[in-house]
């Protein structure tokens, strides 16, 4: 069925853009722009173009401000090019290339993406959760790429969207809304995510065929895993976290997306690669085909680097046990077969042989380097980039001397960085020291930290550098740094939490001892 539009209806065969555009089909309508997203023919190329047609009344000043506003912005994008992304080959504007009589305020020209429509590909069943992953990543690399470059795709409407061949979800009809940010983005890569694992759209303004997702009576989206319970935790927590504004824990960039993305590809490659060694009866596609719920999606390359992989590590172990045995049969041999000095195995450790003539000993490990008195910092403070919280106001009992108090992070339900990066203490000293060594008496075991140096209180994380990290244990452990570092801020960044005996994760940190070269 044609949809009216001002001056005529949009239906197959009808010619747009000056008479060189026919429209072929129909592909979604984004109400909320009244941007109506169709294939078309370009008559003077002979080539099938994706086209965004913006419609309206030109004598609405209002729709006439904002598409231009869309336009703009489209055209800025045109400079951009990612593999996520279809190209924009040209923007028609009232005036030029368009008509006042076609009732369309303006034509944003893509090139033809070939593949799946994504309303589609989620109608029967949700998407398995790693195909499902794969699919977002190139999208969210398309999103980092733009934002670092100060772009907003638009990519917050499924319709938008397509499938390629290879398994990559692509923005197939560029058209920014007139407001959208670069929050808005991100938020789309959640929902897309949340659409692929449940079939359901979690953002306002979704195409009707789509349900949408369900909420709590608190407001919050219900997860993707209490819907399909085989969705993973850090899956399910990821899309919730990066749809939902406010609160803590929220995802707010796309390189913290495909930070976890990455482990969930990580992980289930090696799942995979497990049950493909261990499991003889395991079938496998003879062209490295892994399916979706509809459509077989290439993963050679990824294959292939995961075999050589394997190979290179049984060549290792090979290599390893065969100069073993040639040590052991060396050994045996007896001590007049021997071409090297005798070796007296009875002898006590006590005794030291000396090296035969002409050889030099050898190196002797370095002492520690010696550490002076303990020093105090002037003050500390929760580090906790982009969001507040995590106990701010008992920082100082971190440094206070008395091992009775402590300082806690706050209790997360999953495991940094699914929820955010981390979260620390920055420490001020009034007059910059050498420092060599970090005590940390910890309540118990399990956390991972970094001790990292900055120029200021308040820097950004990617502004800091780290000097040492470690594992801690219950009680005190010490992190040695690298070198002495000269410095007079220091962050102790927690980038995994330790695990209570109820499975929440929490750190606290009972003491901090800083101690410079001596």
């Amino acid at each position: 069925m044609g949809i009216r539009a001002q001056g005529g209806s949009l239906a197959p065969g009808r010619v747009v853009g000056d008479g060189r555009y026919r429209l072929l089909a129909q592909f979604g309508v984004d109400e909320r722009a009244a941007a109506h997203l169709w294939r078309a023919r370009d008559g003077q190329l002979k080539r099938d173009v994706a086209l965004t047609l913006l419609v309206g009344d030109p004598a609405d000043a209002e729709a006439a401000r904002l598409a231009r506003r869309t336009l703009e912005r489209a055209a800025h994008a045109s400079k951009f090019g990612h593999g996520g992304v279809a190209r924009v080959l040209d923007v028609l504007s009232l005036g030029s290339g368009v008509t006042s009589s076609e009732g369309l305020l303006g034509v944003v020209v893509a090139e033809w993406t070939k593949g799946s429509d994504l309303v589609d590909l989620v109608a029967q069943r949700p998407v398995a959760p790693a195909a499902a992953a794969r699919m977002v990543q190139a999208l969210a690399e398309a999103v980092d790429h733009a934002h670092q470059n100060g772009l907003v795709l638009g990519l917050d409407h499924p319709q938008r969207l397509r499938l390629t061949p290879d398994g990559a979800l692509k923005l197939a009809f560029p058209g920014p809304l007139p407001e959208a940010t670069l929050r808005d983005d991100v938020k789309a890569l959640g929902a897309v995510l949340y659409l692929l694992l449940t079939g359901r759209w979690a953002l306002p303004g979704g195409p009707a065929a789509i349900p949408a997702a369900p909420h709590a009576p608190t407001g919050r989206i219900i997860p993707p895993r209490s819907l399909v319970p085989t969705v993973p935790v850090e899956l399910s927590s990821l899309a919730v976290r990066t749809i939902e504004d406010g609160g803590h824990g929220g995802i707010r960039t796309s390189a913290a997306i495909l930070r976890v993305l990455d482990q969930v590809a990580e992980a289930e490659e090696r799942t995979q690669l497990i049950k493909a060694v261990g499991e003889e009866e395991a079938v496998a596609e003879s062209d490295g085909t892994v399916w979706t719920t509809k459509k077989p999606v290439k993963d050679v390359a990824r294959r292939k680097k995961l075999a050589f992989g394997v190979t290179v590590l049984v060549v290792a172990t090979v290599v390893i046990l065969a100069w073993g045995g040639m040590m052991l049969i060396n050994l045996f041999q007896g001590e007049s077969k021997s071409s090297g000095p005798k070796i007296n195995v009875a002898a006590s450790s006590s005794q030291v042989v000396p090296p035969p003539a002409g050889e030099q000993p050898p190196a002797q490990k370095p002492p520690a380097p010696a550490v002076g008195a303990a020093v105090k910092p002037s003050a500390v403070a929760v580090y906790n980039p982009g969001s507040k919280g995590d106990s701010p106001g008992k920082a100082r009992n971190a440094t206070d001397g008395d091992a009775v108090t402590s300082w806690k992070t706050d209790q997360y339900d999953e495991q940094f960085p699914v929820l955010k990066d981390g979260v620390g203490l920055v420490v001020t000293f009034k007059d910059p020291i050498n420092l060599s060594q970090v005590k940390i008496d910890a309540a118990s075991a399990g956390s991972k930290v970094e001790i990292r140096s900055a120029d200021k209180k308040n820097p950004k994380l990617d502004e800091t550098k780290v000097v040492g990290s470690g594992d801690l244990a219950a009680g005190e452990s010490t992190i040695a740094l690298q070198q002495p570092q000269q410095g007079q801020y220091f962050i102790i960044w927690i980038t995994q939490l330790g695990e209570d005996d109820k499975g929440k994760f929490i750190t606290e940190l009972k003491e901090l001892t800083f101690l410079p070269a001596g």
